[in-house]
């Protein structure tokens, strides 16, 4: 367990955070998650499923090629502030230091970019958190063209992007650049400790897009919806992977 935040429990954060009963309820049935399946990469993802379904006998499958859990929340309960949430306690008390946010839409794209960077504004959603001494470094857009990934300032990077960017074949992302010396992709599935964050992750069961997601190889997926179903055919069918 990584100590250097001792102050930061999930009570802690939730007081800071002013987080609502099911964010907070959230925040802590990740807790015990995290703390009950040891992350990294590689794990075991049958026996990561056994612990998982003895604790929220509502999971019965991860759905994806890493262990995805789905937080069914109302429209409305701020779903972004959670995010936050999840990202300092993941960093405080797991030592993760990579996010990868991913957007349905360019509205929702452009709404998570400015709540996650914009500390001026009244949604910024790690005001008053300090165990970020440096703010964390946003990479959105072409960001990754510009930098090597190391030489960002950071100990925490959020990569923000919308589904469009990297689900199609020939997307730039894929594309091998030489600041990097292999495709943003790539090295974004090398990372050891890439944490998955799918807002309306609804939107991401198309096969395409699952393929997508499952090529970065993350750690752990976290996934927020409102509507946890699956159109197929003509029936909806609920997720398998709701805690």
């Amino acid at each position: 367990m990584f100590n250097d935040f001792p102050l930061y429990t999930t009570d802690y954060i939730s007081g800071v955070m002013s987080l609502r009963k099911p964010q907070t309820k959230s925040l802590k049935i990740l807790e015990e998650i995290t703390n009950a399946v040891p992350l990294r990469k590689g794990m075991n993802l049958k026996a990561a499923l056994g612990a998982v379904h003895a604790m929220y006998p509502i999971c019965t499958d991860f759905e994806r090629d890493f262990m995805s859990l789905t937080f069914a929340l109302a429209t409305g309960v701020g779903k972004t502030r959670l995010m936050g949430a999840f990202i300092a306690y993941l960093y405080t008390q797991h030592n993760i230091r990579n996010f990868f946010v991913v957007a349905p839409n360019t509205t929702i794209y452009e709404k998570l970019k400015k709540d996650l960077s914009d500390n001026g504004s009244p949604k910024y959603v790690f005001r008053g958190l300090g165990c970020f001494t440096v703010q964390p470094q946003i990479i959105t857009d072409d960001d990754y063209r510009e930098k090597n990934l190391s030489l960002f300032e950071s100990d925490v990077h959020i990569f923000v992007y919308n589904i469009d960017k990297f689900n199609k074949e020939g997307a730039n992302m894929k594309k091998v650049n030489e600041l990097i010396g292999d495709s943003f992709y790539q090295a974004l599935s090398d990372l050891p400790d890439l944490v998955l964050i799918m807002d309306e992750s609804h939107h991401y069961r198309a096969e395409r897009g699952m393929q997508a997601l499952n090529e970065l190889h993350p750690l752990l997926g976290l996934e927020l919806t409102a509507t946890p179903l699956v159109t197929k055919g003509n029936k909806q069918v609920p997720f398998k992977n709701v805690v």
